[in-house]
């Protein structure tokens, strides 16, 4: 009796702290809706969806069934004299939510979790992602795109920005540094992201980047292949020094995915030769990747060369080659994770600012089903875990998913 009246005590203080979290990231978010006829605040509404999405409700319709079925115990949180929120008010206010204030709840969450952390991660992975089916032909509305900042050590979205398409990734990243602190981190981006005053202005923030280069930048994209030409020339000579330009470098093997692979990273830091080196903000050195693939089944052989460039004058070539194979973490532990068990890619919400506002409200639940940082199962069924466990639901809600089980012990 001791141990349940513990903890009762225990989830009371966990609902406590859920809600003055919840009211704290919700302070900046101006409710666009009419007084008139209103039913439902809205912290009530923002948050039933956000509990039924932790819970498992990737649409609408069931956030309200959830809704619906926890009514007792959500009139114990609220006052809700029309019961609780129906699909259609779900769907009227996060049309009409402004993206750009939602996305500061993201960022504002994703500040309180990381505090409660043991340790900060330094890797910030900045990359765009779109919501396929949320596109409208006959109205000419573009698929719903958004670009985020995601901390590769610690599984958390930083930020994030809705786009309207994908060339306002140039525009939106600078918007989207804004919004965390960037000071010793060391940020990559694709090579959409690869311009000097995105780099400058990472710079002037206290951070390094790492950038991937293409032919989007020309004259940087040919000059950092004739440098390592030149360097590949010298190596060759009989009579060239072993490692004439100061060229570092790290060879890595690894098998999965069904295939059998080789990088070799290559690392010059000697820039004399770059005529547009003074244009990229502190630039330290420019990287080469050389990947060497065989597919286990056929035997068919794949090769590979991608460059970068980077401002961290201290990192070492292994660091270089850990950062560059990280920043896939964001396809993987993110896109992949928002497509597969929150089904992004099958969300039709279309009317108004819906489909930005279901991305952001995604990536919030996300973030605290990974600040459980103990979990060994899959997102999917941590999510199912919180919709037959409330005592876990409420727990990643107020960020401390470890406290219920201390509990049971």
């Amino acid at each position: 009796m001791a141990r349940t009246s513990k903890a009762r005590q225990m989830e009371l203080e966990n609902e406590l702290k859920a809600l003055e979290s919840f009211k704290l990231a919700m302070a900046t978010v101006r409710d666009p809706r009419r007084q008139q006829g209103q039913r439902y605040s809205l912290d009530l509404v923002v948050l039933v969806a956000l509990m039924a999405s932790v819970c498992g409700a990737d649409s609408a319709e069931q956030m309200a069934a959830w809704g619906k079925a926890h009514e007792h115990w959500l009139r114990g949180l609220f006052a809700m004299p029309h019961g609780t929120p129906s699909q259609d008010v779900f769907l009227r206010l996060f049309g009409s939510l402004d993206p750009e204030q939602f996305a500061g709840v993201l960022s504002c969450w994703a500040e309180l979790l990381s505090a409660r952390l043991s340790a900060l991660g330094k890797h910030i992975a900045i990359d765009g992602k779109t919501s396929r089916r949320s596109s409208d032909r006959g109205k000419r509305k573009p698929a719903a795109h958004t670009v985020s900042a995601f901390m590769t050590q610690t599984g958390l979205v930083l930020a994030t920005i809705p786009t309207k398409r994908k060339s306002n990734e140039i525009t939106a990243i600078p918007e989207l540094l804004k919004l965390f602190d960037v000071t010793g981190a060391t940020i990559t981006i694709d090579a959409m992201g690869t311009q000097t005053k995105i780099a400058e202005d990472i710079v002037s923030r206290g951070g390094n980047y790492l950038l991937s280069v293409k032919k989007n930048q020309p004259t940087l994209h040919e000059q950092v292949i004739a440098a390592f030409a030149a360097a590949d020339e010298l190596s060759a000579s009989p009579s060239g020094a072993h490692n004439p330009i100061g060229t570092d470098r790290l060879l890595e093997a690894g098998k999965g995915h069904g295939r059998n692979e080789v990088r070799c990273v290559e690392v010059i830091r000697d820039l004399r030769d770059l005529d547009c080196a003074p244009r990229w903000k502190n630039l330290a050195f420019v990287a080469r990747v050389q990947r060497h693939r065989t597919i286990l089944s056929t035997g068919k052989v794949t090769e590979e060369l991608a460059y970068f460039i980077g401002s961290d004058e201290n990192a070492e070539v292994n660091d270089i080659a850990r950062l560059i194979r990280q920043h896939w973490c964001t396809e993987n532990r993110q896109h992949w994770v928002l497509d597969n068990a929150f089904r992004e890619d099958e969300a039709r919400h279309r009317a108004g600012n819906c489909a930005q506002n279901m991305s952001i409200l995604r990536r919030i639940t996300l973030n605290l089903v990974n600040s459980d940082t103990e979990r060994k199962v899959g997102v999917a069924t941590c999510r199912f875990r919180a919709c037959v466990d409330r005592s876990y639901m409420i727990a990643l809600l107020a960020g401390s998913p470890r406290l219920n089980d201390s509990l049971r012990r």
